[in-house]
């Protein structure tokens, strides 16, 4: 009894003691019609396997091959502690863990295993069947681990892979370099999103990869896609498949550090991500003018400051979407926004510098409203038109 349970114990140690020298022989000339056998069980039995292409096909039958073999090999070398199954896998390319899920490799295994298990009786030598069935579970167990194994592997090297690629994306954007790569790139990542928009706002000091995941968990559980680097102290996320960003990003701007989170406008794809991320960024600089801004704020919100600070497509914006529609307008809107603003927001005020009635000053302010967007009677709007007639002024004389 204690020499049954040492033999257990065992394991697959000494192989070579509990499988017949002729279950070897036959084993060793049955391989070529087991492979072939096996291959015949997963086009029958595994529908995956049917809609691969011939390629990938050709591939798994040879790793199917390889573990049949690495099975020969492992029962006719007893000295071994472990089957030889760890290359079995690298039989086929890299690129092959991608096509093959995980659970598709367990159902390859399981149907190789039963392959070779229903022909066990043939295989083995009169009175030796129990020793092969036994050899059979634990080379099961092995190749499986060997599974696992490859596929941990392949997934963080493809993981350290991603995030590098990752970042590279996030820094070409904010660089502005709007590269014919980035449909490769994004092609790689399995990004399809459209809109676009871009996220910037801070980190504290603590390590940036948990708080990236954190956000691509957020992001996946929202259906949305996530892009996320770190520069410095600024993080950097760039968000697919929303139409409304700023409301996408109040699900994350508790995963940003201390201070306020701007939001870039939406377009339209990856590749012209670079204008969101120039407006996210320059909002970013120009925040602290605001102290009341909202958390997140859009950047278009903050165009009166971006424009001040010295941002070049906050002074194009509010020129040709604010002030060219009311030169468009005539002298007169232009003069009663003027004087409205200066005589603070004051109708009467306004009404009697221009000698005019106070329902046409409204009138006039209600057409302000409609060409801009803008309501002048409302502070911060008020602000942005005032931010704005100035601009035009000064690029009007400068022609």
């Amino acid at each position: 009894m204690q020499a049954k349970r040492q033999a257990t114990a065992d394991g697959h140690l000494g192989a070579r003691a509990r499988v017949h020298p002729e279950t070897v022989r036959r084993l060793e000339r049955s391989m070529g019609a087991l492979g072939t056998a096996a291959i015949a069980a997963m086009d029958e039995r595994l529908p995956w396997f049917r809609k691969m292409s011939a390629e990938n096909r050709s591939w798994l039958g040879l790793v199917a091959q390889a573990g049949i073999a690495a099975f020969a090999d492992w029962i006719k070398h007893p000295e071994r502690s472990r089957p030889a199954v760890t290359e079995v896998f690298g039989t086929a390319p890299r690129e092959l863990a991608r096509a093959v899920s995980l659970q598709h490799a367990v159902e390859m295994v399981r149907v190789l295993i039963d392959v070779v298990e229903t022909q066990v009786d043939t295989l083995a030598a009169p009175g030796a069947e129990a020793e092969l069935r036994e050899a059979v579970l634990v080379y099961a167990r092995e190749i499986a681990f060997s599974a696992a194994q490859v596929y941990a592997r392949t997934a963080e090297a493809r993981g350290a892979w991603d995030a590098r690629l990752e970042a590279l994306v996030v820094d070409s954007l904010v660089r502005g370099e709007a590269q014919e790569a980035l449909n490769s790139w994004a092609s790689a990542l399995n990004w399809s999103s459209s809109p676009v928009a871009v996220i910037a706002g801070s980190i504290d000091g603590e390590e940036a990869e948990p708080v990236i995941d954190e956000l691509r968990a957020q992001a996946r559980r929202a259906r949305l896609d996530l892009l996320a680097g770190v520069q410095g102290s600024r993080l950097i996320v760039v968000l697919g498949g929303t139409g409304d960003p700023l409301a996408a990003a109040e699900r994350f701007c508790g995963r940003f550090g201390s201070g306020p989170v701007v939001v870039g406008p939406p377009v339209r794809d990856l590749r012209s991500a670079s204008v969101s991320a120039r407006a996210a960024l320059a909002g970013l600089r120009a925040v602290p003018a605001w102290p009341d801004a909202p958390n997140p704020v859009s950047a278009d919100e903050l165009l009166p400051e971006r424009a001040l600070d010295g941002d070049d497509e906050a002074v194009r914006v509010l020129a040709t979407r604010v002030y060219e529609p009311l030169l468009a307008g005539g002298p007169a809107l232009l003069d009663t926004l003027t004087t409205y603003l200066e005589q603070g927001s004051s109708l009467e005020a306004t009404a009697r510098m221009l000698f005019v009635h106070a329902n046409t000053v409204r009138y006039r302010l209600r057409r302000v409203s409609e060409l801009t967007g803008y309501t002048p009677s409302i502070g911060r709007e008020g602000f942005t038109l005032w931010v704005a007639l100035i601009i035009g002024r000064l690029a009007t004389r400068h022609g």
